[in-house]
């Protein structure tokens, strides 16, 4: 829970806590000087949704929680569909125009009446006021330089770091209770078949029933499987009856090699070339690198979205298979961001595949120590139901009645689900 402390000498480098800048008075609509907010890290092991319109400060607050996640030493996970999480690279402990010239854009310089050299200038010295109006000094940018690493990587693209996706579908690394190897098999055929365009239906496409046995006789036998295998064995099956029907029955050998085909021109198309190249995605390598933890941003805002489904259903599904390698634990261990959830979290009965492990991890994670940190500008497609279980809601402006009414539908199932009981109307007014 966030804490409110007066003292004017207050040391905001407490442990275990993030600061978040000082207190607002809502009725007086102004800053206090003297009291400042700390949130419990411990407290994003119930997890945490930010909900507000674009451009009430969604991302600002989450860079800041990921900011201070860095310099407590906690490793982070981050989803990044628009691509403004690629900023958390650009660090400047002693604030030089120089800097800041760098990276700006001439044209917003120009719009201005600036030159570049005067708005570098102007940015120098509104990150210098605003870390003082802030209580904090261009040391703890230093400070964040040294506590942990970020690395960007974009799947499917060499413009970032590359990632070897396609290469490999590796069975899992500990053995897991038949439900959640289902669940594992079922979302990785899934995100696979919808790279394809192929109908993904768990129960009525015969490639979907198809992809899951053969990725499930694998995986039992602890057998990795790439993307070429896989089409061989869709032509030559290591098994020779699915439920009650013969092979044969169930998918005739030409039809096989027809849906065969389809995933092979994804795997010889020259655009899927990246999708193999590059580190493998194995978080247990990935999130600490030399004794040192990583912020890692998936940047997807150049994929498709049957590319960017299928990339973020995996990363969940490693996300998830790496929690539940971990002992247990009450402080925040790790920690995993979404910068925009809409889509990926919708109400019944949409179901994509991000859905099943996305779920798994609110209501698991906690058990771990790893929090799991969802923002949107979208507050009506979300599924309330799953996020009763975020103990933590930053709420910002929101544009229309529709949007308040649902998250206060929202508010009210998750305090409910809490035992605590919420005012509607109060909290109305407040949003």
């Amino acid at each position: 829970m966030a804490d409110s402390n007066p003292p004017a000498a207050f040391d905001i480098e407490k442990p275990d806590c993030f600061y978040l800048g000082r207190e607002y008075d809502l009725e007086k609509k102004v800053v206090l000087p003297d009291r400042y907010v700390m949130y419990d890290a411990r407290d994003l092991t119930t997890h945490g949704v930010v909900v507000g319109m674009t451009g009430s400060g969604k991302t600002g607050l989450c860079i800041a929680l990921l900011e201070e996640a860095a310099i407590d030493g906690i490793p982070c996970v981050i989803l990044d569909p628009k691509g403004d999480l690629t900023n958390l690279l650009l660090q400047f402990p002693d604030l030089d125009p120089r800097h800041y010239l760098e990276w700006l854009d001439a044209d917003d310089a120009r719009r201005k009446g600036l030159s570049p050299e005067q708005y570098a200038q102007q940015l120098s010295d509104s990150w210098r006021k605003g870390l003082a109006d802030s209580a904090q000094t261009p040391d703890r940018i230093t400070r964040l330089k040294a506590s942990s690493d970020q690395r960007i990587y974009t799947p499917g693209s060499e413009a970032g770091l590359p990632l070897s996706i396609l290469g490999a579908f590796a069975a899992p690394k500990a053995k897991m209770p038949r439900e959640e190897l289902t669940q594992k098999v079922a979302a990785t055929a899934t995100a696979l078949l919808g790279l394809t365009g192929l109908s993904a239906d768990p129960v009525q496409s015969r490639e979907h029933i198809l992809v899951s046995q053969l990725l499930m006789n694998a995986w039992q036998d602890r057998r990795d499987l790439d993307l070429p295998r896989l089409i061989r064995e869709i032509e030559k099956p290591p098994i020779s009856s699915v439920g009650a029907y013969s092979l044969e029955t169930f998918f005739p050998a030409k039809d096989r090699l027809k849906f065969a085909s389809a995933l092979n021109n994804v795997l010889a198309s020259p655009t899927s070339s990246t999708w193999t190249m590059g580190e493998p995605l194995d978080l247990a390598s990935m999130l600490y690198r030399a004794g040192r933890p990583q912020q890692l941003i998936f940047y997807v805002a150049h994929l498709d979205d049957t590319q960017r489904m299928f990339f973020t259903t995996l990363l969940l599904e490693e996300m998830l298979a790496w929690t539940r390698r971990q002992p247990g634990s009450a402080n925040l261990r790790a920690i995993l961001y979404f910068d925009e959830v809409f889509g990926y979290l919708p109400p019944h009965p949409a179901n994509p595949p991000s859905k099943g492990p996305l779920l798994t991890l609110l209501k698991q994670a906690r058990a771990f120590g790893v929090g799991v940190l969802l923002a949107t500008q979208n507050p009506v497609d979300l599924d309330y139901k799953a996020l009763s279980n975020a103990g933590t809601w930053f709420v910002g402006k929101l544009q229309t009645d529709r949007d308040r009414a649902r998250l206060l539908e929202g508010l009210e199932s998750a305090a409910a689900e809490h035992g605590a009981l919420t005012n509607r109307a109060k909290l109305d007014g407040v949003i």
